[in-house]
């Protein structure tokens, strides 16, 4: 089977997702797989040279933008061709961290409160109160990814820096409360029997600071403790709330659902990735590995899962 492997795209995530795209195409190729990388610029001029691929199907390694919020997976059903990852509305709800919240309250998951901030309706009166209520607030679009313009604040002096930071990626900004306490995420797998289950929680540990684009991307700036060294109890309920999430939005073949864990053990649920990243340093690979699955037995049970491919 040949598959054709989507990276690059335009969005701020563009560097991230050429390491997951490169590191996916060696992978699948190491497994038995035809893959061929595509950078790609324009969906339209994709599907116009797409026959030119002789591929079968298509791997999904995009991170942000056009390639996560379903626009992709919808052109790619539009014209017939088998991809992996979830549909065109999980993708667009996941990518909406705020109607992403209001399903998973819906579904009983715990999320932190918070509001939107646009031009015009900077919401500063509010954020004061959340400061003065939560003590510190967080700041960042309500879509995209890798913690690209992402501000946690203590006072309201840097709200209007932090909301053109946010502004930078779109026009919306998401404004919570910030958590408090452990960062902790939990990949999603669906099998080809109809199985759903989590795979083991990783607890996230940056040397310093919080895990923003620099930690999450360069090595030996976070420690990673996979399976997570919380207690069996919170792992236990990151599982079944990970499990929960990715169900409430609709999810296909995997996801990895984020977390914040306080020090009295209380969870909430940030968001889920429906393409999360595939790089060397990506918390999907390490989570498969501990479960006892290789990077390219991962990819592959992703592949048959997408592409019903029976091996038996």
């Amino acid at each position: 089977m040949k598959a054709v492997v989507l990276c690059g795209g335009v969005s701020p995530e563009r560097e991230v997702s050429l390491n997951s795209g490169a590191a996916v195409a060696k992978a699948l190729a190491d497994f038995g797989y035809e893959a061929e990388l595509c950078d790609i610029a324009s969906i339209s001029e994709f599907i116009k040279s797409w026959p030119e691929y002789h591929a079968e199907c298509v791997f999904i390694a995009l991170h942000g933008g056009w390639g996560e919020d379903g626009r992709i997976q919808a052109v790619l059903e539009a014209f017939g061709i088998p991809y992996t990852g979830s549909g065109p509305e999980a993708c667009m709800l996941s990518m909406d961290k705020t109607a992403a919240k209001l399903i998973f309250a819906n579904a009983g998951l715990p999320v932190p409160s918070g509001f939107i901030a646009t031009r015009g309706e900077e919401g500063r009166g509010q954020a004061e109160e959340y400061l003065r209520r939560y003590g510190k607030i967080i700041v960042k679009p309500n879509g995209g990814g890798s913690t690209v313009g992402v501000t946690i604040l203590s006072d309201i002096a840097g709200y209007g820096a932090a909301l053109e930071l946010a502004w930078q990626s779109e026009p919306k900004a998401l404004v919570e409360e910030f958590i408090e306490g452990e960062e902790a995420t939990v990949p999603v797998m669906e099998s080809i029997d109809g199985g759903i289950f989590a795979l083991p929680a990783i607890h996230i540990k940056p040397k310093s600071g919080f895990y923003d684009y620099k930690n999450k991307y360069t090595s030996g700036c976070t420690e990673y403790i996979c399976p997570s060294d919380l207690p069996a109890e919170t792992n236990d309920r990151l599982a079944t709330l990970a499990v929960m999430a990715h169900r409430s939005l609709g999810c296909r073949s995997y996801s990895r659902v984020d977390f914040r864990v306080t020090p009295e053990g209380a969870l909430y649920v940030l968001e889920v990735n429906t393409s999360p990243g595939m790089t060397a340093t990506s918390l999907v690979p390490k989570s498969a590995k501990a479960y006892g699955l290789s990077f390219g037995e991962f990819l592959d049970e992703v592949a048959r899962f997408s592409f019903a491919i029976d091996r038996g």
